[in-house]
């Protein structure tokens, strides 16, 4: 029995869903604890895709309790449709598989409406956001401004407080240039709240006293990250980050209880690297490979639909990762997607200044100016869907044991391929 916090290890869209989804099955609860639907988990059972914005991936199976928890920021319409969805292919059918913390940060249309205006306001320096009012809405939480799930279902209160909010928000907005909300937006933006308050109030409870009384009684608790630690607010590639913490030491934070027992930090990697949006990318294949790695690997967004950039596993920057989420295993995912390669590259260190370094940088300019330093390895065939890791091509286990010898990180799973049971189990981290 314990915890586990599962998280990622590059910019996201490592496969946490999958990873969680099979972890599920072993627990009793599974806890998302920051970012909001800017973030895809892709699950795919007995060949049926489901896709999770913000309900944990932990739903497929019906005796786990799902938690959002307050470090969570919700955009109703989204959460609700999310709930509307899974019901109508007959999963969720006991409401109280899911638990709402009332303290989540809402998204509301204004918050949307502000994204979008600075991104066209940055122009060529444009952080590259999906534009859903993730970053507004942290930040109205941050400036004490930000409206709370349980104020929706206070009609009198929530009138107010959305009033002076969007008052708020249009100063703004006038000051960037956009058209800002009017006055019939303003109404119809406080009935849909409501109406949203009365359709959620039936998954609001103390999410808090939920966790802790689980961890109280040994009960096998998964938190689950969304993003990746080079997208974390502090430690990434700031400013080309996220607005949230993506490392797991903020799942206490995000899910508002202390660790009281020992934990695992299951760490979700690629075998490779993507990255959505702007910022640094010291692998990047921007060729014939690059475009056979997005193809291959199916490498568009979950949330947006935006191809993802494509490169080599960086080692220099996955150690750091390790390191700031304090890694205990490493999931790595995709490995069937270098499958036929002749040659393979892994980023060992890098140049800069003229001079090598295998430390990764903090500064996201030094990051641009970066030649990576590569290993060549010999690339693998076809491999097997399920067995052990003695069933895998000699080079395909090289190229794994490179990956723990570089980064100090045992491996606990493999990956490969998309369904439930094609992986290859190490260590299980219950």
């Amino acid at each position: 029995m314990g915890n586990v916090i599962c998280v990622g290890g590059q910019w996201g869209d490592e496969g946490k869903g999958k990873m969680v989804d099979i972890l599920s099955e072993r627990c009793d609860m599974v806890v998302r604890f920051q970012g909001g639907n800017n973030a895809g988990h892709t699950l795919v059972v007995d060949g049926v895709r489901t896709v999770l914005h913000l309900i944990p991936s932990g739903v497929l199976h019906p005796k786990t309790t799902c938690v959002i928890a307050s470090g969570v920021v919700i955009d109703p319409e989204v959460l609700l449709q999310e709930i509307d969805t899974l019901k109508s292919r007959d999963l969720m059918r006991d409401d109280s598989q899911l638990v709402i913390s009332p303290l989540c940060h809402i998204i509301f249309p204004y918050h949307k409406k502000l994204d979008f205006a600075r991104e066209r306001a940055l122009g060529k320096q444009m952080i590259g956001t999906t534009g859903r009012g993730i970053g507004p809405a942290y930040e109205d939480r941050v400036g004490r401004r930000g409206i709370r799930l349980f104020e929706l279902i206070n009609a009198d209160r929530i009138a107010n407080r959305l009033r002076d909010a969007a008052l708020y928000a249009n100063t703004i907005l006038h000051a960037l240039g956009s058209e800002p909300l009017t006055g019939y937006e303003i109404e119809g933006m406080i009935d849909r709240a409501v109406n949203h308050g009365k359709k959620l109030k039936p998954f609001m409870g103390n999410a808090q006293e939920l966790i802790y009384d689980a961890m109280q009684n040994k009960k096998n608790i998964l938190f689950e990250g969304a993003q990746g630690a080079l997208l974390d607010l502090d430690h990434g590639t700031y400013p080309y980050v996220t607005s949230s913490h993506c490392v797991a030491g903020h799942a206490m934070a995000g899910s508002g209880v202390g660790f009281t027992s020992p934990y695992q930090v299951m760490m979700v990697t690629k075998a490779y690297a993507t990255r959505v949006g702007s910022g640094p990318f010291m692998t990047e294949l921007k060729d014939e490979l690059g475009d056979l790695l997005r193809q291959r690997g199916s490498e568009f967004g979950a949330t947006t639909g935006r191809p993802r950039r494509c490169g080599w596993l960086d080692l220099v920057a996955l150690r750091y990762a390790c390191r700031i989420h304090g890694t205990t295993q490493l999931a790595i995912t995709k490995l069937d997607i270098l499958a036929g390669m002749d040659k393979l590259q892994v980023c060992i260190a890098y140049e800069i200044d003229g001079k090598r370094t295998e430390n990764f940088l903090w500064d996201s300019e030094k990051l641009n100016e970066v030649t990576p330093i590569y290993e060549e390895m010999p690339g693998f065939g076809e491999l097997p869907l399920r067995g052990s890791f003695v069933d895998l091509p000699i080079s395909a286990q090289n190229y794994l044991n490179k990956i723990v010898e570089f980064t100090g990180v045992p491996l606990g799973a493999v990956s490969l391929g998309p369904e439930r049971g094609q992986e290859i189990w190490l260590h299980e981290p219950f």
